[in-house]
C-alpha cells in the first residue's frame, strides 16, 4: 500500500487524504516534512519553533481535511502555509515582547487604560495557572528558558539533563500552555493592539 502511494501524484494523494485515508496522510507527511522544516528553519533559525510550525501545519491539515480547498498545487499550498505560519510566529513574538514590556514596566508607546491592565493581569494569572499544571521538571525548564532567559545548554547543565530532554520539555510546555491559553488568543490580540 505505502509503496503504491509513493508513486501517485500529489493530486491523487490529496484526494485520498481528503477522504480520511491515514496512509495517504502519512505519505504526504513523509513526502513534505523535511522540505517544509528546512523552509521554516531557514527563516526562523530556531529548531524547536520550526518543528512546531511544521507540526501545527500537518495537524491543521488533518483536522480540516474534509473541508480543505486548495486552488493551487499542493506543494505551493504547503509552502505558502509555512510562510504564513512563520509570519504569524514573528507577529506573535512581537506581541509577546510588547506584553513583556508591559508586565515588566518597560516602555510602551501610548496610553493604557485600566481595562487594558485588567485584561493583561487576567492573562498573566491564566498563564501562571497553566504553568502550575505542568509537571515540575517541565515547569522548571520552561521558567529557566522563558523567565531567566537561559539557553538550552545552560538549562541542561543546571538540571543535569540532556539538551534533547530540555527541548522535549519546552515543546511539551509550549503545547500545553497554547492549549490552556487558546481561548485567550483573541483577547491578547485585541489588548495588545489597543495598547500600542
Amino acid at each position: 500500500m505505502m509503496r503504491r502511494l509513493k508513486k501517485i501524484s500529489d493530486e491523487e494523494l490529496l484526494e485520498l487524504f481528503r477522504n480520511g485515508d491515514e496512509a495517504a496522510f502519512e505519505e504526504l507527511y513523509n513526502r513534505y516534512w523535511a522540505e517544509l522544516y528546512a523552509s521554516a528553519f531557514k527563516r526562523l533559525r530556531i529548531k524547536e519553533a520550526a518543528e512546531e510550525i511544521v507540526q501545527d501545519l500537518f495537524t491543521s491539515l488533518w483536522t480540516k481535511r474534509d473541508s480543505l480547498v486548495i486552488h493551487t498545487s499542493l506543494q505551493n499550498y504547503l509552502y505558502s502555509s509555512i510562510r504564513y505560519l512563520v509570519f504569524a510566529y514573528f507577529r506573535k513574538q512581537d506581541n509577546r515582547k510588547t506584553y513583556e514590556d508591559f508586565v515588566l514596566g518597560g516602555p510602551i508607546s501610548g496610553d493604557t487604560s485600566t481595562e487594558d491592565r485588567i485584561y493583561l493581569n487576567d492573562l498573566e494569572r491564566n498563564l501562571d495557572q497553566g504553568l502550575r499544571r505542568l509537571p515540575q521538571k517541565c515547569r522548571s525548564v520552561f521558567e529557566l528558558s522563558r523567565k531567566q532567559y537561559k539557553t538550552n545548554k545552560e538549562i541542561a547543565s543546571f538540571l543535569g539533563i540532556s539538551e534533547k530532554t530540555v527541548e522535549n520539555h519546552l515543546t511539551k510546555a509550549l503545547r500545553t500552555l497554547r492549549l490552556h491559553l487558546r481561548y485567550l488568543n483573541v483577547l491578547l490580540f485585541i489588548t495588545l493592539t489597543c495598547i500600542r
